[in-house]
């Protein structure tokens, strides 16, 4: 069985510090499950659809849409406050900080960078935040996608090759973290709704030990600072019913974009979300 964290390793310390952190639980829950190393640019999906996953960050929406569901076995709480000490997350809608841009609308008609039509944070959560706020077309002339990862989506905003682009609330923190050289060249100007935060998960029951050291994690001396460098307050038992959520969002939105072309001059990236979302 296997753990990997790829999710939230946003940089080589928190990948670190995630390592360490997997090992420890591992190690007090007293089983044998080894780390797996599964980095860019191999597919996230691929190590989502494994079945000897033990403790697996998995994106909520695919999650949601899974038949079967894997097992839940912990949620993170992330510590900055604006988390509200809460198991829910949402994306941060990322210009370039020297930019004249101040609200969403005014990013319309310009280029959009999203990751892959199954993120929750890097793709849903725009496209359903984007039906409240469409007020006018186009919205945006090109999506730079895609993307793979949040530091992909914010680097394409800091060089200029997109003007906006959603970014995981909580991989924002930790890239504000380890990543200063980024995020201070960016600003925020608008914030999708909170929904559940990405959750580990295993391929099948049976990790009771695990989730119960998950959830003592912050009680554990040798897991406690490493917390703390990953910005985590805790960790929850995650109430499954609350992904269900997101399996509705993504309906709702493929019902509206299906009907709704995101711009006039319909980019090839475009047509691969459409085609995600009408299936």
């Amino acid at each position: 069985m296997i753990a990997n964290a790829r999710m939230y390793s946003v940089s080589p310390e928190a990948a670190g510090l995630w390592r360490r952190l997997l090992t420890a639980v591992i190690e007090h829950a007293g089983l044998d499950i080894q780390l797996l190393e599964h980095t860019e640019p191999a597919p996230i999906d691929d190590l989502w659809l494994r079945d000897d996953k033990a403790a697996v960050f998995m994106c909520g929406l695919p999650f949601s849409r899974s038949k079967p569901r894997p097992q839940l076995i912990a949620a993170p709480v992330p510590s900055p406050a604006e988390f509200r000490s809460l198991p829910q997350y949402w994306s941060e809608m990322v210009v370039r900080k020297d930019s004249h841009y101040q609200i969403i609308e005014d990013t319309f008609g310009g280029r959009i960078a999203l990751t892959v039509p199954d993120s929750q944070s890097g793709c849903l959560a725009a496209l359903y935040y984007l039906m409240s706020v469409a007020g006018k077309f186009p919205l945006y002339g090109e999506v730079i996608t895609p993307q793979v990862t949040p530091l992909g989506a914010m680097t394409a905003v800091v060089e200029g090759v997109a003007d906006v682009a959603p970014i995981d609330s909580y991989a924002y923190c930790l890239l504000h973290k380890y990543r200063w050289d980024l995020t201070s060249q960016l600003r925020i100007i608008g914030r999708t709704a909170r929904t559940p935060i990405p959750p580990l998960v295993a391929s099948r029951p049976g990790y009771d030990a695990l989730q119960a050291a998950f959830l003592d994690a912050h009680k554990i001396p040798a897991v406690a600072p490493l917390m703390s460098g990953l910005l985590l307050e805790r960790f929850v038992r995650p109430d499954p019913d609350s992904y269900d959520a997101l399996r509705l969002n993504f309906a709702a939105a493929s019902s509206y974009w299906t009907q709704h072309r995101l711009a006039q001059t319909l980019h090839p990236a475009f047509a691969a979300v459409s085609t995600s979302f009408a299936n």
